[in-house]
């Protein structure tokens, strides 16, 4: 089973390039850490200060190690989380 995580983001007003600037760089270096199967970030036109990441692991361990990441630390932590309005997660696990 693999362990999935939904997470919203939801720019301030202005901040919303500051967000976006940190998902771009996150991204690759997410999605070539060890235990990552899948990671994709997408914006809603409709409300452009909405994002969304739909994130894959191996288990629920190399989540937290992405969470504890130099690059998380830096671009989530340091530079988007600190100007969101609203960060929301979900966890999930697979079935079969």
């Amino acid at each position: 089973m693999a362990y999935v995580v939904s997470a919203t983001w939801v720019a301030e007003p202005g901040q919303e390039s500051v967000v976006l600037d940190a998902i771009e760089k996150l991204t690759p270096i997410s999605r070539a850490e060890p235990g990552n199967r899948f990671y994709q970030a997408y914006q809603d036109p409709a409300e452009p200060s909405t994002f969304h990441l739909f994130e894959i692991y191996d288990d629920e361990d190399a989540y937290k190690a992405h969470g504890t990441s130099e690059h998380f630390e830096k671009y989530g932590f340091g530079q988007a989380i600190p100007v969101l309005a609203k960060r929301e997660r979900a966890f999930y696990e697979t079935i079969g």
